[in-house]
This record gives structure tokens, C-alpha cells and sequence, in this order.
């Protein structure tokens, strides 16, 4: 499984690959001497890390990426709410909307997001679709720690 965990210079360093690739690796070299004053060294034991870790690749001399920006941190998102909330997308929404709740148009955003992605729908999906319209029920505020 990818580790999704990344460091601040790390990320910094993704984002600049993210942003530039496919790049020759001396360029790259000369990228992170400028953007994060860098020494080739460095640039390389880091690369190699995040080549390691199944982000990008490096042959013949050029830095291609394995795994998309929104691939990687979609795959965060995923292992955070697997992790944090046993993997139940409908305790997570309603941790993060709460009291504040949603406005329409982020609520309208979030179902048209669903409803494409859709396959049947499930307790759980009938779970999201009220969270979303500010009708948790009071299992789900129970499971997650409210009343």
C-alpha cells in the first residue's frame, strides 16, 4: 500500500515535480537549486524517496510521474477517513459539515459528485445524501460522538 504520508519538504518537492514533469533530471537539479536552494544530492536522495514510495519514476535520465497529484491525495483523503472515521464517509461528513451545516450549492455539488459516481444506492449512500441535506440522523451523530 502507498504511503500517503509526506513531509513538508517533501510535498514542497512533489509539487514541483508534479508541476514540471516529464523533466530531464539535471533540470530538475537545477529547478530544486533554485526554488528550494537545493544541492544535487539532495535533490536525488529525495527523488530517489518519492520513486521508492511509487509517486514518480526516473529512466533514462528523466522524471515522469507514476501517480497524479489528485490520484496521491485522493489516495490521502481515503486512508484519512479509512483511518479516522473506520472508513464510513457518511461520520465523516458529518464530522466535518457539524453545526455549520453546508450551503446549497456546496450541497449540490457534493450530490452531483454521488449521483455520478453512483453505482446503487446503499444505507450508507441514503446516510450521505441526508448529512448532506442537514438530516443526520441521530445514529450518526450518536456513532460520532454528539446527542
Amino acid at each position: 500500500m502507498l504511503d500517503y504520508a509526506l513531509g513538508e519538504q517533501e510535498t514542497k518537492f512533489a509539487n514541483l515535480i508534479w508541476d514540471n514533469a516529464p523533466i530531464n533530471s539535471t533540470e530538475l537539479v537545477k529547478l530544486a537549486a533554485d526554488v528550494m536552494t537545493w544541492k544535487k544530492s539532495t535533490t536525488y536522495t529525495m527523488l530517489r524517496r518519492l520513486c521508492e514510495r511509487g509517486i514518480f519514476g526516473n529512466e533514462n535520465a528523466t522524471v515522469y510521474v507514476i501517480q497524479t497529484r489528485e490520484a496521491f491525495y485522493g489516495g490521502q483523503s481515503r486512508k484519512y477517513v479509512e483511518d479516522t472515521f473506520g472508513g464510513s464517509l457518511p461520520k465523516f461528513l458529518a464530522s466535518f459539515v457539524g453545526r455549520k451545516g453546508l450551503s446549497d450549492k456546496q450541497a449540490e455539488e457534493i450530490l452531483r459528485i454521488i449521483n455520478e459516481h453512483e453505482v446503487s444506492e446503499s444505507p450508507a449512500d441514503s446516510s450521505v445524501k441526508k448529512v448532506l441535506h442537514g438530516e443526520a440522523s441521530a445514529d450518526l451523530n450518536d456513532e460520532k460522538g454528539g446527542g
